[in-house]
């Protein structure tokens, strides 16, 4: 494996689920990843599909010491420079483009970059990265799909994102090409907007013990 692959995988830690966050109000951002991280959920992906995103990112990277804040729908160059300045720890992305190739070849902040078919795979691969998002998982073939990719691509390694819930996170797990699952069921807007931090603790606490 390469070394920012290591990286990436030394920062999640082991940890079964990465929730991917979308903040819509930046005063929840350090609560929430404060009661993700009593949970056992200290790798969080804030995703930058708002407007917060990135003051939402800079926050949690100055005050909440345990977490590891990443951040995701990185779409070009801009915006993972951008994130990576921000503070982020890691770097995730719906796809690949040479552009956003050639920056995070640039950059000590590692990139979890998405990919679906075996030609987007070999690519990726090719260049050098061995942990892929496998994103929208669901839409995509799903556990058939990462079983079949098991055995022709077997040194690539996989964190399925896109319909992932608390039902089935542990049948993806399970998986030998799987090393963790992303998803947003360990904070539901509902929770979030009122405020309900000690319910998304323990929704994080029941994710941080799913295991292969």
């Amino acid at each position: 494996m390469t070394s920012k692959t290591e990286k990436l995988l030394s920062l999640l830690d082991g940890q079964p689920v990465i929730p991917v966050l979308k903040i819509a109000n930046v005063a929840d951002a350090v609560p929430l990843a404060r009661a993700l991280s009593r949970g056992g959920l200290r790798a969080i992906e804030i995703t930058l599909r708002t407007a917060d995103a990135l003051e939402a990112i800079r926050r949690v990277a100055a005050e909440v010491e345990d977490a590891v804040v990443g951040a995701g729908t990185i779409l070009d160059a801009k915006q993972f420079d951008e994130a990576a300045a921000a503070g982020s720890k890691f770097i995730v992305s719906p796809g690949i483009t040479s552009q956003l190739l050639d920056t995070a070849k640039d950059s000590p902040v590692p990139l979890l970059p998405g990919a679906i078919t075996p030609g987007e795979i070999m690519a990726e691969r090719e260049a050098g990265l061995r942990f892929l998002k496998f994103f929208p998982a669901e839409q995509s073939g799903g556990i058939a799909s990462l079983k079949a990719f098991a055995s022709p691509l077997a040194d690539v390694k996989f964190c399925p994102t896109g319909g992932i819930t608390a039902k089935n996170a542990a049948d993806y797990l399970s998986l030998p090409n799987v090393i963790c699952v992303g998803g947003s069921w360990v904070a539901p807007d509902d929770l979030i907007k009122a405020g309900k931090w000690d319910e998304i603790e323990a929704l994080a606490r029941e994710a941080s013990k799913l295991r292969k």
